[in-house]
């Protein structure tokens, strides 16, 4: 996984170019909106517990099927193992957001992972509603502007709402 600052030399270098002038307003802009950047990652990482379960509630409230016998979330076991893989996708989104690049969250955690759900005949379905249960929480805590950073927030928030869209999307 690269950072964006390493991607960009890695680019330039592979082109045996100085960075651009392009290039280095990039950065310098990623580096004026770096607190807030961490704002939005901390928010996330301090309710990490109530964005996974209020989205588990809110997806079986939609689909009881789930939890019901039969369901791929009943028994104890099962129901752990839906909550640990929704903490999960949203740790790497918080890794995503933080380095402002996709790739940990696709070479660690969506890559393979529709394969293993379809194997384990978990419906796709209902973990990508739930993904986007967790954007829906996520991005409400985000756009919590109180004890954070003063600033527009509006491209952070497309850019948390769009690695949650990139998990749901790699499951359907």
């Amino acid at each position: 996984m690269l950072d964006a600052f390493a991607k960009v030399v890695a680019q330039a270098d592979a082109r045996g170019e100085f960075l651009s002038n392009t290039q280095l307003d990039g950065l310098s802009a990623m580096v004026a909106e770096a607190n807030k950047r961490f704002d939005v990652v901390n928010a996330i990482n301090s309710n990490a517990s109530v964005i996974v379960t209020s989205a588990a509630r809110a997806l079986f409230a939609e689909q009881p099927q789930l939890i019901q016998p039969g369901g791929n979330a009943y028994t104890n076991r099962r129901m752990a193992a839906c909550l640990r893989d929704m903490e999960i996708i949203l740790r790497y989104v918080s890794y995503a957001m933080i380095a402002g690049d996709s790739s940990v969250l696709d070479d660690r955690c969506l890559n393979g992972l529709k394969e293993t759900y379809a194997a384990l005949g978990v419906p796709a379905s209902s973990v990508a509603a739930g993904i986007q249960k967790m954007k829906e929480a996520g991005v409400s805590l985000a756009n919590d502007t109180s004890n954070v950073t003063v600033g527009d927030c509006s491209s952070l928030i497309a850019e948390l709402s769009s690695y949650f869209d990139r998990a749901a999307a790699s499951i359907a």
